[in-house]
């Protein structure tokens, strides 16, 4: 990953924040602008006998336990635009007061939370939160986002609004955000924040319907190691 991390700091280089690339001016073709979202909606449908009734037992577990099962959080769209994404609710409901709290008490979070965007050990995560974010299952969902067009079956992960600033790369707003996508099926646990430009940037260049049906087998298999994040 340190090649990765030189590429992403050079792509990154006199640029703040992310800018809108027009898809079809560098990299045009038939799955580009139009035959991925064909996909997208296939892809949905599809999945929706078997994603819907799975969606559905684990809101009812969890509102078992006393926890509201869904939530959408703002995240970062295609042309930049802001989107509510929907999840399984894997978190406690003040999540950033938490955060905030433990961030100021272990500095060693702190720079963890600095560079990665995320905690190994994240304070905020409820019991059945971690089998949740573990298979992915906490997603699934997001099936929902496919099926409008918020989001697309592969794509960059999507990023917080207040995530902008930190991503030194140019290709995201181009794109959909993804359920899944390189970044999501290499070593994210290992990977800093701002190497999800450098995914970002090799997916945009080798979009077609062989590396999105590539992703999704690979995405199978993260799912089956339960090494979601």
């Amino acid at each position: 990953m340190t090649s990765h991390s030189k590429e992403v700091a050079n792509a990154g280089a006199g640029y703040s924040g992310i800018s809108v690339v027009p898809a079809a001016v560098s990299y045009p073709g038939i799955y580009r602008s139009g035959g991925k979202r064909l996909f997208d909606i296939a892809f949905a449908v599809l999945a929706a006998p078997f994603v819907v009734p799975v969606v559905l037992l684990l809101a009812a577990f969890l509102a078992c336990q006393g926890v509201t099962p869904f939530y959408r959080q703002e995240r970062v769209g295609k042309n930049g635009k802001a989107f509510k994404m929907l999840k399984l609710r894997t978190m406690v409901h003040d999540a950033e007061t938490v955060l905030q709290e433990h961030l100021a008490k272990n500095p060693e979070a702190q720079e963890e939370w600095d560079r990665d965007q995320k905690l190994r050990n994240d304070p905020r995560i409820i019991k059945f939160g971690t089998f949740l974010r573990k298979s992915s299952m906490d997603e699934l969902p997001q099936f929902w986002n496919v099926f409008i067009g918020e989001m697309s079956v592969v794509g960059p992960r999507p990023m917080m609004v207040n995530q902008k600033e930190l991503y030194p790369g140019k290709f995201y707003t181009a794109m959909r955000p993804g359920l899944s996508g390189p970044w999501q099926v290499s070593k994210r646990n290992q990977s800093t924040f701002a190497e999800r430009a450098f995914h970002d940037t090799e997916y945009w260049k080798s979009m077609s319907f062989s590396t999105d049906v590539s992703i999704v087998f690979q995405t199978i298999f993260v799912v089956l190691r339960g090494t979601g994040c």
